[in-house]
């Protein structure tokens, strides 16, 4: 691994210490590579500037190693992720297509589902997928200004930290319980896609009894990636962890939450998907679409 220290290590999609000219390119312009596209992230008080921070180094539970930890969900966004995703849970299905933000009613959107469509367009299968990073105390931005006015860290410490129990522990467990239970009354599976630090922090934080190894009977998945120094081409790279299952008792051990009179059917999520699809240019409007609009 790559020695780092306690400040961003992935700006604007590139090592900090990478001086290429795609590199200088990138934060020049405040592009993200992986929504191919602005930044998304502002800073509240300079909206037109944009944090532009994937990952930063910090330790994990108060331990004394400093790790590359993600914090912005879009760095999830890589080929090899969607990729990983469809090996491991598509494997069977032949037309595959994306669509992101899709409501599921009182559990609010689900940030990708990934659907099996047949020459028409409809719907035949779906998955849920959820991707969480990390948060932060305090603010690294100023390590962000150094590395654009001078091309390095000056050496200067600035204060800051990671969130662990707010992103993980608490939002992400009330995502599980919420979208968790839906799904499950669907007799179907949500994933949520994180890295391996942050199950390392779960299961240091919380009751994850029944936390086990992959089993498709269970509702809740949680799939890990690890985020490495790859030598050879000089840049992080995401590589598969493992997967991990529970139940919503499961879930309701790390956290809880949800009405099951408020659920929507699935025929109604599926309606939500062909929506939501149609509008994004994903699915083609046809006359089998025609009840869902």
């Amino acid at each position: 691994m790559k020695n780092i220290g306690k400040y961003p290590i992935e700006v604007f999609c590139y090592d900090y210490e990478d001086n290429s000219d795609s590199c200088i390119s990138a934060r020049k312009q405040q592009y993200c590579k992986y929504i191919k596209g602005t930044c998304v992230k502002p800073r509240k008080s300079e909206p037109q500037k944009k944090v532009g921070i994937c990952t930063l180094g910090a330790t994990v539970n108060k331990g004394k190693e400093i790790c590359p930890v993600v914090i912005c969900p879009q760095r999830f966004k890589d080929d090899f992720m969607f990729e990983t995703i469809r090996e491991k849970y598509l494997s069977a299905w032949r037309n595959v297509k994306w669509i992101q933000e899709v409501n599921i009613g009182v559990g609010g959107n689900v940030d990708y589902v990934a659907v099996e469509v047949d020459e028409h367009d409809l719907v035949k299968d779906f998955l849920c997928v959820e991707i969480q990073a990390g948060g932060t105390t305090g603010t690294p931005y100023p390590y962000v200004v150094e590395l654009l006015n001078n091309g390095r860290y000056s050496g200067k410490k600035h204060t800051f930290g990671v969130n662990w129990t707010n992103e993980f522990s608490k939002t992400m467990m009330q995502q599980a319980y919420k979208k968790g239970k839906i799904v499950e009354s669907w007799h179907r599976k949500i994933v949520f896609v994180l890295q391996d630090l942050a199950m390392f922090y779960l299961k240091s934080a919380c009751d994850c009894s029944l936390l086990t190894d992959y089993n498709p009977n269970s509702p809740v998945d949680f799939c890990s990636f690890k985020l490495g120094w790859n030598n050879p081409q000089k840049k992080w790279a995401l590589s598969f962890n493992k997967i991990q299952s529970t139940t919503i008792k499961g879930i309701d051990l790390m956290l809880g939450g949800a009405n099951v009179n408020e659920y929507p059917s699935e025929e109604d999520f599926i309606g939500n998907i062909i929506r939501k699809g149609i509008a994004d240019g994903v699915l083609n409007r046809n006359p089998f679409t025609k009840q869902y609009l």
